[in-house]
């Protein structure tokens, strides 16, 4: 794919007609991609796998409605952002999110993540909590949790099976990109409740997966969350992690995931040491927020609103 082409997969409009603001800016040593609409404070949102920032096309418009300046970013080697060789450990990657807050001349942000963008989330909260206003965390366990998950609950541990499948060398690229991508439309309409996603939604992510590098950087957080596991640096990061998230904090989940159980994100709260709010969508799976965009928007809006959101 030629570079027009690639920004072409990218930086496209929503659907709904209006023009977001596509630009670049640097944080973290590299060069991120953001798509922006509306004037307010700032609730940035970061997509999960196998995804990019078109994932949040409506709580865009949503959010810019109800007076909010949102911005939905590509992480680290995917959409338009750099494709470093490395920098692919949680840590690195959720120093990127608050450098984004910073360059986009915010005091803080209200952070909306699905997904590994939910894992960054987390770890952004814990790690810089000054830039964090609030925290919504979208289909993803804590870290802790889900890391306790993957190893002793043999249910989670099987619905993570892709992760595990990530660790073999190249061979997982080359499936996320053959046939077009076919690979991608087939993981996102299996992970997706009964309201499965338009056609030409799933051949929007399967264009972005088929830029070079893509799948490869795509993979490179799950190969660290694995093979850390057991080193230094993983147990360091395990242990960092105990630092409560101390902004409030709101969770919402499908309840028919079939990749981040309900049993494995529920108890997250325990390392939420502010207001925190669960919030199970019924007959939705691993993609709320794309699945039910009117109740999805309505629950994030309406709890960002809240000056005093309730425990």
């Amino acid at each position: 794919m030629t570079e027009p082409a690639a920004a072409a997969a990218v930086r496209i409009d929503l659907p709904s007609g209006e023009k977001v603001t596509h630009r670049d800016v640097a944080a973290n040593g590299a060069r991120f991609h953001i798509a922006e609409l509306g004037d307010g404070p700032l609730v940035l949102l970061l997509h999960g796998f196998p995804q990019f920032w078109w994932t949040w096309r409506h709580q865009l418009v949503a959010l810019a409605e109800a007076g909010y300046r949102a911005v939905a970013m590509d992480l680290r080697g995917v959409g338009g952002s750099d494709r470093t060789p490395r920098g692919y450990d949680p840590a690195n990657l959720a120093l990127d999110v608050t450098g984004v807050i910073r360059s986009l001349g915010e005091p803080d942000a209200a952070l909306v993540g699905h997904d590994l963008g939910g894992y960054l989330a987390w770890t952004a909260a814990a790690m810089r909590p000054k830039l964090v206003r609030r925290l919504a965390v979208v289909s993803m366990p804590h870290p802790r949790r889900w890391r306790a998950a993957m190893l002793r609950d043999a249910r989670q541990t099987a619905a993570g099976s892709y992760i595990w499948g990530f660790q073999r060398p190249w061979i997982p690229e080359r499936q996320l990109t053959a046939d077009g991508g076919a690979l991608v439309g087939r993981l996102i309409r299996e992970w997706s409740g009964p309201r499965l996603p338009e056609d030409e939604a799933v051949e929007t992510y399967q264009r972005a997966m088929c830029i070079p590098s893509t799948a490869h950087c795509s993979i490179e957080p799950y190969r660290w969350l694995v093979r850390s596991l057991a080193r230094p640096d993983g147990i360091q990061f395990n242990r960092r992690m105990k630092r409560p998230v101390r902004v409030p904090t709101l969770h919402l989940h499908g309840s028919l995931d079939p990749v981040a159980r309900t049993r494995s994100a529920a108890g997250s709260g325990e390392y939420v040491e502010a207001p925190y709010r669960w919030r199970l969508f019924d007959g939705l799976g691993h993609f709320p927020h794309e699945e039910d965009p009117a109740a999805f928007s309505a629950e994030l809006v309406n709890w960002l609103r809240d000056p005093e959101p309730d425990r």
